[in-house]
């Protein structure tokens, strides 16, 4: 018989003991939308794949699963929400066993083939297969399972997410070559990287996903393949782990070329998994410095930072699937109650993180700095630290994005307001020089590039460069009298300016 790895980080292995768990009593607060999912394949031509169990040399273009979940305008009343059994279809397909009796799924896939677990396939979720999308824009979270884990593994969070107003699209975590992953898990965080940016760019096909509003989420494996994302993304604009392997193996992370601590400038929030218990260290030989240790968080110093950690949970129990078939390992889970309660804890703050940094809202934002006891929650439950991003150098590029969002008007008032947070600022001369050189010669803005250099000439008055750059400018546009002028100061303050002196020639033959 089969038996599948399981989708957490095989550091982190359980003994048997059966669970006593359901959606039910998990008792997620979904929000006012209905949830709709859908589940299709597509394909990414780039890059080529084999099914392993086909045996074949036959090559295929990367098959991408996609999962959705997403807000839904449609009366749901006359129809049947989706079962669990219909998720683990999801995996079957994915796993590449599609035709496997249904009756296997459990033992199949590393669960035990217990009633209870029976049971659980049989329950309803909150979710309806292929109902219509409502008719507005929502933020867009991009899922990434944890290793080698199918797309569904959190399917609760995700329905739950979604009835808040979020759009949330996953794929299978998959190698490089085939279903599995490789020697080189390296590689594999590249490619589950690059599984992100093909949904991110498979979602610009749907008009109801705001491209504004995009945050990463994932579980144990996925939280390293997330930062790359981000490192490399700018539309990325927060970070959800679940207790993400970036915590556990920083070395991993770093062997990345295109991984940088200081890019990480977006709100970043990390829940972890309760402190490994010495007994279990030492049976499974376990480093103990995974209790306390985590290098990048220490190292980010861009954004603002949140970490939890759960006392109550293991690190399966960050997805719903861990929730409810895992087994419980006696050493260290524990009761399914106190597992249930620090889930729906989980989800709680994944949501209000995602409220306040894509949605800026208030009380979200209010709720993540309160604290877990003023939240409600329990004291045994969780602890929290947030760390403040430190003032860092505010740069001509920054000064530049600033400026082109506002098209170049009111610069001064800009450049005042800037100074009062960053007041070691300086704009080079150079620099605007050749931004306003730049602009100026673009037929379709010239007009900023001359609110350039009267920012330029205002900073450096007796700059001859700089007023001969402006006459310039109104040359290009064809004002020869304001040309003439600006190369007459430009010669005024360096009679050796030999531009200025061939131009007035020119213009006064």
């Amino acid at each position: 018989m089969r038996l599948t790895i399981l989708p957490i980080l095989m550091l982190f292995q359980a003994q048997l003991i059966i669970a006593q768990t359901s959606l039910k009593e998990i008792n997620l607060e979904n929000g006012h939308h209905n949830v709709g999912f859908r589940q299709y394949t597509i394909s990414d031509s780039t890059r080529t794949y084999s099914r392993i169990y086909d045996y074949t040399n036959a090559k295929v273009p990367r098959p991408i699963s996609v999962s959705m979940w997403y807000p839904s305008g449609q009366n749901v009343e006359v129809l049947e929400p989706l079962q669990i059994l219909d998720y683990f279809e999801i995996l079957k397909k994915e796993e590449e066993w599609e035709h496997l009796p249904n009756e296997q799924l459990l033992n199949w896939f590393y669960y035990s083939d217990t009633p209870e677990n029976q049971k659980h396939l049989e329950e309803k979720t909150t979710a309806y297969a292929d109902v219509e999308f409502e008719k507005r824009k929502f933020p867009l979270i991009l899922y990434t399972p944890s290793f080698q884990a199918s797309s569904i593994e959190n399917f609760a969070l995700c329905e739950y997410l979604a009835s808040h107003g979020f759009v949330v699209m996953s794929s299978p975590s998959r190698g490089a070559e085939t279903r599995w992953f490789g020697n080189n898990n390296a590689k594999e965080m590249e490619t589950q990287a690059r599984d992100v940016e093909f949904l991110m760019k498979e979602a610009g096909k749907f008009p109801m996903v705001d491209h504004d509003k995009i945050a990463v989420m994932g579980f144990s494996f996925g939280g390293l393949s997330n930062i790359i994302v981000q490192n490399r993304n700018d539309n990325v604009k927060a970070i959800v782990s679940l207790d993400g392997t970036e915590r556990y193996q920083y070395g991993l992370l770093n062997q990345s070329p295109f991984f940088d601590e200081g890019k990480i400038d977006v709100p970043y929030i990390h829940m972890a998994q309760k402190d490994i218990p010495e007994i279990v260290l030492k049976e499974d030989q376990i480093d103990a410095e995974l209790n306390s240790k985590f290098q990048l968080y220490d190292s980010i110093s861009n954004s603002k930072s949140y970490r939890l950690k759960f006392h109550n949970l293991t690190h399966s129990h960050f997805s719903t699937l861990g929730v409810l078939f895992a087994h419980r390992d006696p050493r260290q889970d524990k009761s399914d109650s106190e597992i249930m309660e620090s889930y729906k804890w989980v989800a709680a703050y994944t949501l209000n993180f995602l409220e306040a940094t894509l949605n800026q809202n208030k009380k979200a934002s209010d709720f993540m700095e309160n604290g877990p006891l003023a939240n409600g929650m329990a004291k045994s439950l969780a602890t929290q630290t947030i760390k403040q991003p430190k003032i860092g150098r505010f740069n001509f590029q920054d000064f530049n994005d600033l400026a082109m969002a506002q098209n170049y008007e009111n610069l001064s008032q800009l450049l005042d307001s800037i100074l009062k947070s960053h007041p070691t600022f300086k704009i080079p001369e150079a620099d605007l020089n050749t931004l306003g050189l730049q602009l100026v010669f673009n037929p379709k803005r010239s007009s900023q590039g001359i609110q350039v250099f009267k920012l330029a000439i205002a900073l450096f008055p007796n700059s001859s460069n700089l007023y001969d750059s402006l006459a310039e400018g109104y040359l290009f546009m064809g004002e020869k009298e304001k040309a003439i002028e600006s190369f007459e100061k430009a010669l005024e303050l360096n009679s050796q300016n030999q531009n200025a002196i061939t131009r007035l020639e020119q213009l006064k033959e």
